[in-house]
């Protein structure tokens, strides 16, 4: 019986709760019986239930009151109410206010044992997807963080501040340093970690694009809007908005993340009437945003509004105490990742690793172990297999007073290229893609198939 699932059984009368409970168990669970609300309520407190099977019409209370009580501290188990045939609408009613299913007095056992089921069913579900939520939170608190430097404790610190509130954070850091990462502790440690954590990069979109991925639209709103769309904004709502490159959104999307933040609601694009949003926002930028509003490329009034509290997230250069730990790290995760075996690290690898100055930051340690997993050759991760940045060799040729080394492919220069105007430009596609006299949406995608740590 240990393994059997919890039935809890709320029933006044005598003859009909010996025959529920005979039933139940009968179909091989274990079975928990009271016979006011307020006995069972208590049940529930005490042992954990998988299904609650509950008279409407109790002698203290009424099954919809037992529901909501249980309800406030097991908020996935199950409720079935019983009521008699001349009571069909309080059923009905019961369903609207959450209960998973209703039998009509008198019962039939054959229907009461297949309810039951379903909702045990539907109970396991639950767990499951509970554990699961719980587990995946779990992979982004503030706790599962590599900060043993002094930089990161403060970081941490800031971020065990502020999570369990509602104000609106900005993250400050070069690319790479992991501000991503930042806005999802805030999000698992917070109050809204049980909602949706959404994720929006305004720099991988264009100016329209942005307004309809983060205000939504309605259907015939413009060319190809087959359908109404969520936005960002309604679809993070009990939950966390993150703005990546808030920075180098344009003044238009300014103008409404500014009213979004003010008024708590948002205009749809080719809306009428205004949708009523509630996410806690978290933005992040890889450029000074008081440096951009002297240049009066950014809003002042929105700025007021971001940075009600600021963490700013250091480079790798300025906590290189956690290099060696997120190295250990990365080679876990990339030997799972692709199936590699590494025994050993070579004394000579955490030195380069650590001499290195790492203008992509974390992003670009991650990619730079993973890149020497893969091609081991061997258990002993070796100094050799490092890609740490292109130098150009001295007998190299030269054209046009450019230093192309030797087998250099075109793929090769393109990357190179690519890599440093991103540097120049603090990681910003859209002054990069002014250089290069190509669309941020072709960076984007130039950044992912060359893996650059941007």
């Amino acid at each position: 019986m240990k393994d059997a699932a919890k039935v809890l059984i709320v029933e006044d009368d005598p003859d009909g709760r010996r025959s529920v409970v005979e039933a139940t168990r009968d179909a091989g669970y274990e079975v928990f019986a009271a016979e006011t609300g307020k006995a069972g309520i208590e049940l529930a407190r005490r042992v954990d239930v998988d299904v609650v099977l509950s008279d409407l019409k109790l002698p203290d209370t009424d099954g919809l009151r037992v529901m909501e009580e249980i309800r406030r501290f097991r908020h996935d188990v199950p409720v079935l109410i019983m009521t008699a045939y001349g009571s069909v609408d309080s059923a009905v009613q019961a369903l609207k206010q959450g209960a998973y299913d209703y039998l009509v007095k008198p019962l039939d056992l054959d229907d009461l044992q297949a309810k039951l089921a379903r909702a045990l069913e539907t109970s396991r579900l639950r767990a499951q997807v509970a554990s699961l939520r719980d587990e995946i939170r779990g992979r982004y608190t503030a706790s599962t963080m590599v900060a043993g430097s002094a930089p990161m404790q403060e970081v941490l610190r800031q971020i065990a501040a502020v999570a369990g509130t509602n104000a609106t954070v900005l993250v400050q850091g070069e690319s790479g340093t992991g501000k991503e990462l930042v806005a999802r502790a805030l999000h698992a440690d917070g109050k809204r970690a049980g909602g949706p954590f959404v994720a929006v990069n305004c720099g991988a979109f264009a100016d329209t694009l942005l307004e309809s991925e983060l205000f939504g639209h309605e259907k015939g709103a413009f060319t190809g809007a087959a359908a109404r769309h969520e936005g960002a904004f309604e679809r993070a709502t009990g939950g966390t908005l993150f703005l990546d490159e808030i920075g180098i959104a344009p003044k238009s999307v300014q103008a409404r993340l500014l009213r979004a933040l003010e008024e708590k609601e948002v205009l749809r694009v080719g809306g009428r009437e205004p949708v009523k949003v509630d996410a806690r926002i978290v933005t992040a930028s890889n450029r000074d945003l008081g440096e951009l509003v002297d240049a009066g490329e950014f809003r002042h009034d929105l700025l007021y509004r971001l940075q009600v509290v600021t963490i700013r997230i250091p480079p790798l250069r300025e906590r290189r105490d956690d290099i060696r730990p997120l190295v250990d790290r990365f080679i876990a995760s990339a030997c799972a990742e692709h199936g590699r075996h590494i025994e050993t690290v070579e004394p000579a690898c955490y030195e380069r690793l650590a001499a290195y100055d790492w203008p992509g930051n974390v992003r670009e340690l991650r990619n730079v172990i993973e890149s020497a997993v893969i091609m081991a050759r061997g258990p002993v991760l070796e100094a050799q297999g490092l890609r740490l940045g292109r130098v150009a060799s001295a007998g190299a040729a030269r054209a046009d007073g450019v230093a192309i080394p030797p087998g250099t492919t075109l793929s090769d220069l393109e990357r190179e290229a690519l890599l440093q105007a991103l540097r120049r430009h603090d990681g910003n596609r859209q002054l990069t893609a002014d250089e290069l006299g190509i669309s941020t949406r072709t960076i984007q995608r130039k950044i992912s198939d060359y893996g650059l740590p941007f």
